[in-house]
């Protein structure tokens, strides 16, 4: 086994298995991380700050788990006092684990988000985001087998192999910028649709720099819908598109959602369920309870796609959770008639 062909397949076990989109992180639970799907999504939501936090442990039917990580800060302001324009603050961070090798990525991204309104008299509002920052990839190579370690057939450790790595991590640079317009219809929907391009510098992404290995751009499209059918209950749907070079990624979510009454604002509780599909790969039901400011999620994939049968169509495990609220300053968001939300 070549020096060269064990680089390549570090970089393609570099993600999970359901990841067509090359090496980036991706979870069932995609609404939740929105940051990941466009940094314009950044701050649109129902509060001033926001900290979003998810745990995904896949393929451990099959194969040594993948095991990701990932938190979100988001923090919203209006421009100046009795403006309209909001901007957003944020950081992205995220830690994967893959395969045998260990190979871990960790990137770190902070966001910025300016939030401008287009209509003085209901919420309507185009959304410029940008996120970037450094990414850190690193393996392990003795968790790694060869070749030349089988001696008359049997494997042992204790085997010397001639491959060597002189290299086993490195840092490269990324960037991302995205669109999103967010509004109203009536008085009980709402609704975004946004656009972003990652990947802007194409970033090398080899283990050594005599391998040429480029990130190619990835384009997405992303959406979203919220629909009161009365006071308690409402309708919720998210999408994405993704494409990169010849890869495709399709998912969408359909969610219903009840609100308890309880008569107390401190302990307002909704549950929250529905099914996600992630083309080619999954169908994945979802339960969400929120009370007051917690959010806790949980899904699981049921695997559809090429490995159904060696995983016995399961997937895997995800856990999300989110705290979002309201400060107590005066430019605080929940004064203003108007700002970019989505319930």
């Amino acid at each position: 086994m070549k020096t060269k062909i064990i680089y390549l397949l570090v970089f393609l076990l570099s993600g999970n298995a359901q990841r067509a989109i090359c090496q980036d992180v991706n979870f069932s639970q995609f609404y939740e991380i929105p940051m990941l799907r466009n940094p314009a999504l950044a701050g649109i939501f129902s509060g001033d700050y926001a900290v979003t936090s998810a745990y995904r442990n896949q393929w451990q039917s099959v194969t040594t788990p993948y095991r990701t990580f990932a938190l979100g800060l988001e923090y919203k302001k209006p421009i100046k006092k009795n403006s309209d324009d909001f901007f957003t603050v944020g950081l992205q961070g995220t830690n994967d684990i893959a395969g045998e090798s260990k190979l871990r990525r960790t990137q770190i991204f902070p966001v910025l988000n300016f939030h401008k309104s287009l209509n003085s008299e209901k919420d309507m509002y185009l959304s410029a985001g940008i996120m970037g920052g450094p990414v850190m990839q690193r393996f392990d190579p003795s968790q790694l087998t060869f070749d030349d370690q089988f001696v008359n057939g049997a494997y042992s450790p204790s085997n010397p192999t001639k491959e060597v790595f002189t290299n086993t991590g490195f840092t490269y640079w990324d960037l991302t910028a995205g669109l999103t317009f967010s509004s109203v219809v009536g008085a009980n929907t709402r609704f975004y649709l946004g656009a972003g391009m990652f990947h802007i510098l194409k970033p090398k992404v080899a283990f050594q720099k005599q391998y040429d290995v480029v990130l190619n751009p990835k384009y997405g499209v992303n959406g979203g819908l919220s629909m009161s059918f009365n006071e308690v209950n409402k309708l919720i749907v998210y999408a994405d598109y993704f494409m990169q070079g010849g890869a495709r990624l399709v998912q969408g979510g359909l969610m219903l959602s009840h609100d308890f009454e309880t008569g107390n604002e401190a302990q307002d509780i909704s549950l929250t369920g529905g099914l996600i599909y992630r083309s080619n790969d999954a169908f994945i039901p979802v339960v969400k309870i929120d009370y007051n400011k917690l959010g806790i999620g949980f899904s699981y994939d049921v695997n559809t796609g090429k490995l159904r049968s060696a995983s016995q169509m399961r997937g895997s495990f995800e856990a999300t959770l989110s705290y979002k609220g309201f400060t107590k300053s005066e430019n605080s968001s929940v004064n203003k008639v108007r700002c970019p939300a989505f319930y």
